[in-house]
């Protein structure tokens, strides 16, 4: 029972345990998937030959699994614990919230069963079939249905700008998904986009990108302006800043997609409006990153003895520099040299482990001992040790990326003196290799610290043993 304007509430926290279960396993899952394909770049073999195993199929299964099943867990389990304890009122609609958390594990399912046996509609971060996206469809509008509902219903009057986070994501990837994938199905496990040529190319960057700046970035700012004051038990540094924020990110971002298709058939007024709108979103993008660290202003001391909220800080400054580091990839020149090399893939990754994965890993910490009704994690020490061996392996995995990124871009640019190239791509790759080892052995112990945490959690929910306790004791 937690207090709510107006008398007692009780929260249900039933879907939200689900949820955050179900987003450490899918953690497992999606980065065990991804160590196993970085060790198929170094050695091809291991995929046994089957098809199924083939790094061109297990990779969109990584992706999905790591954002949507990992990343979509963690933001349903917040969004849902949020705008309780926010709004003072019981989450709306129970049935409808059990509906979002079961399909959304069966689209999780299906992705799983699908992407290997080579059923995709080839588009980036949207390569599920048209039955899967009904099913995404369906899902996405009850949880929008509930989580605004509960808002509507809410006893506080202000809404809290976590909400208003959570709130642009749901919307946003709703419009996304959506015009993304209107498609013409030809068969149950084929279809075909409506668009065509550099049309269909600007719509699914337009989704893409955009993919990246609501659901892997405004989601995950509701969770932080929430779990890094409570965690740090102190005030958001500036409410006013958190309000600006907001309103400057989601009228920025929607611009910026075309900065994916620079030097294509994309008209150049189209690619010169998404690189200037990338540079623009460098502002709020770094206004959000020093809001939340210097929410922790007068309790520094704070980051000594709690790796949670290490997590959670790292996961902020890992936001900042992926926030740097796009839109300078964004510029025109750069963008000569970094695209289609490994440094887009360091970038991703720093976002996408840094700051995503670290902000999530922060607040499953924070609420799942809560949800259990234990009043912390079993080992503080087991935290720190993931905190360390997470955070060496994704370092070391972003800089070996960088690294052979910058290599490959230079070495595919370099030219003879009678204009012929001065490197095969054989060459390239075989200079690649090194950093993919690197980047496998940071794979693993970002994997090896997700194992770590599921022992740890275990510890922490499991019932105590009965055995040789006196029955009054035990009952």
């Amino acid at each position: 029972m937690q207090a709510g304007a107006g008398g007692a509430v009780e929260y249900n926290d039933t879907v939200v345990r689900q949820f955050a279960v179900m987003t450490v396993v899918w953690g497992v899952v999606g980065m065990l998937v991804g160590v196993i394909i970085a060790a198929e770049l170094i050695w091809p073999d291991l995929n046994m030959g089957l098809p199924y195993l083939s790094y061109g199929r297990l990779r969109p299964l990584h992706t999905n699994a790591v954002i949507f099943a990992f990343g979509g867990s963690a933001l349903f389990a917040t969004s849902y614990y949020v705008v309780q304890r926010t709004c003072g009122v019981r989450l709306a609609f129970e049935r409808l919230a059990a509906f979002t958390f079961w399909g959304w594990q069966a689209v999780i399912v299906a992705a799983a069963v699908t992407l290997p046996l080579g059923m995709t509609s080839g588009k980036e971060y949207a390569e599920l079939e048209w039955p899967i996206d009904i099913l995404i469809t369906l899902v996405w509008v009850t949880y929008a249905v509930v989580f605004f509902a509960t808002i509507a219903r809410r006893r506080i009057r202000h809404i809290y700008v976590a909400n208003w986070f959570y709130g642009a994501y749901i919307l946003t990837i709703a419009v996304l998904h959506v015009i993304n994938s209107l498609e013409i199905p030809a068969g149950l496990t084929k279809s075909y986009p409506i668009y065509s040529g550099a049309v269909d190319a600007m719509v699914q960057w337009w989704y893409g990108h955009n993919a990246v700046g609501f659901f892997l970035t405004a989601g995950f700012l509701g969770m932080m302006y929430y779990f890094v004051p409570k965690q740090a038990q102190r005030p958001v540094y500036s409410y006013r800043l958190s309000v600006v924020h907001f309103w400057a990110l989601i009228s920025t971002y929607m611009w910026a997609g075309p900065h994916h298709l620079h030097y294509s058939a994309l008209p150049e007024w189209a690619q010169s409006l998404g690189m200037a709108f990338s540079l623009i979103l460098l502002a709020p993008s770094w206004g959000g990153m020093i809001n939340g660290v210097m929410t922790l202003s007068g309790a520094w001391d704070k980051l000594r003895t709690d790796p949670i909220l290490r997590f959670m800080i790292v996961a902020i400054s890992f936001y900042g520099m992926s926030t740097f580091e796009g839109p300078m990839m964004s510029i025109k020149t750069v963008n000569a040299l970094s695209h289609n090399t490994d440094w887009t893939i360091g970038h991703v990754h720093s976002g996408g482990i840094g700051w995503v994965a670290f902000i999530s890993l922060g607040a499953m910490y924070a609420l799942i001992p809560k949800l259990f009704g234990k009043e912390r994690v079993y080992s503080t020490r087991l935290v720190e040790w993931h905190f360390w061996v997470a955070t060496i392996g994704v370092v070391l995995y972003v800089a070996a990326m960088w690294i052979a990124g910058v290599m490959q871009g230079l070495m595919w640019r370099a030219v003879n003196a009678d204009g012929t190239l001065t490197y095969s791509f054989v060459e390239a790759l075989a200079a690649t290799k090194p950093y993919y080892l690197v980047r496998f052995m940071g794979g693993a112990m970002v994997l090896s610290g997700m194992f770590i945490m599921v022992y740890n959690l275990w510890r922490t929910v499991r019932p105590p043993a009965l055995a040789g306790q006196p029955a009054t004791a035990a009952a």
